[in-house]
């Protein structure tokens, strides 16, 4: 079941889920359909406190045993609930059980009400983000084999825990704060800036940089953290004299050709690494148009954006 590799350079398009119980057999029909049709990666969110909800690394696994080349992911995973030694053990297998189809989505935690109520001691935000990059850095520890790893974070601690002979999957946050950003340029290989939030968006526009500068200190090339967008909108049958809402700029989707346009701006132009499409309202995508989305728009952006890459 070997995948294609998410190197630095591809762009990678994929759908994002918030799946319930009730959803795993559309779940399946759907991640089985992206697999035949070329899509990258399928991401689920992770809410373990909600009780309906499909466990998030459960349904990865399973997902990837069903499927050829489709990567997965937690989008992003909830830190708190989810010690990162046990994250490390997980992606690890999940990594070597499917070819290397596997991205670990990585989070501060953000709703600490319903997070302290599965019995997880409550951080300050600020010791949440400090937790975030130490769980990063002892997750990078344990992966790719080597002596055994002793670790003794503020947070964290193992001791002569030998390391899984796997290398580390990409490492993509959730970053919104300008501390968690800067830990990203620092630690992690992508970055989601949030629902909703593109390239031409203020959340953009205020954080890309200090994650680059962050990055450039730590000695990496920024480029080394590609922009992931989770991108909802329509498929429309007709062009829209309009794909953005007035006064916000928010995209809100138009006709493939105009997908096509916008999305190959957003590579070529403001150097977007990945999309992952949701539905308008931005929840799960409807069938139809993860259809539209894998054979009409995502084939064409790819086309579009390697004939520019050689014109330039």
């Amino acid at each position: 079941m070997k995948g294609r590799t998410l190197s630095a350079q591809d762009v990678v398009f994929g759908f994002g889920a918030h799946s319930s119980i009730s959803d795993g057999p559309e779940l399946l029909r759907m991640t089985e359909q992206a697999d035949r049709d070329g899509l990258d990666l399928f991401s689920l969110s992770d809410h373990p406190y909600i009780g309906e909800r499909l466990d998030a690394y459960a349904t990865v696994g399973y997902i990837l045993g069903r499927t050829q080349r489709l990567a997965g992911f937690a989008n992003v995973t909830n830190l708190p609930t989810r010690p990162p030694a046990m994250l490390a053990r997980a992606v690890t297998a999940l990594s070597s059980l499917s070819g290397g189809r596997v991205v670990l989505g990585m989070g501060a935690g953000g709703l600490w009400d319903r997070i302290a109520d599965m019995g997880v001691p409550r951080l300050t935000p600020g010791a949440a983000v400090d937790a975030f990059e130490e769980a990063i850095v002892l997750v990078k520890k344990l992966c790719g084999g080597g002596a055994p790893v002793t670790f003794q974070g503020r947070y964290y601690q193992v001791n002569n825990l030998a390391p899984a002979p796997v290398p580390a999957p990409p490492i993509w946050t959730g970053s919104v704060g300008a501390k968690s950003l800067a830990a990203t340029g620092r630690v992690a290989d992508g970055w989601i800036p949030g629902h909703a939030a593109d390239w031409l968006s203020p959340r953009y526009r205020e954080s890309r940089p200090v994650i680059d500068a962050a990055a450039a200190a730590a000695g990496r090339d920024t480029r080394a953290v590609r922009t992931v967008f989770n991108f909802p909108g329509h498929i429309t049958a007709r062009p829209l004299a309009a794909t953005r809402e007035p006064g916000t700029g928010r995209w809100v989707g138009g006709s493939v050709e105009q997908w096509i346009e916008e999305l190959t701006g957003a590579v070529v132009e403001h150097g977007a690494g990945g999309f992952m499409l949701f539905s308008p309202a931005g929840g799960t995508t409807d069938l139809v148009s993860l259809g539209r989305w894998a054979n009409e728009i995502v084939p064409a952006v790819r086309e579009a954006v390697t004939k520019e890459t050689h014109r330039i």
